[in-house]
């Protein structure tokens, strides 16, 4: 079974945007992990829990990195 990757983010954001450019080019072509992209938008849960500190990658529930994309802690994970 395969891990859920998740990456919280919201429409309109330069950050989220990088980030997104950033961890593409890490999990490469083929892509080596299906990444899931969640507005915090649209859930108020997530948009408390989360507010600005966007964006947020997930693996399985696990907390990896968030405004930047953290190299060394994403490779544990592919």
């Amino acid at each position: 079974m395969s891990s859920r990757w998740i990456v919280y983010s919201r429409p309109h954001c330069g950050l989220c945007e990088e980030f997104a450019i950033e961890l593409a080019a890490l999990l490469g072509d083929p892509v080596a992990a299906t990444v899931e992209v969640i507005d915090v938008d649209s859930d108020p849960e997530l948009k408390r829990k989360y507010g600005e500190r966007i964006p947020v990658l997930t693996v399985d529930g696990d907390y990896v990195c968030a405004i930047r994309v953290d190299v060394e802690r994403v490779s544990r994970f592919l």
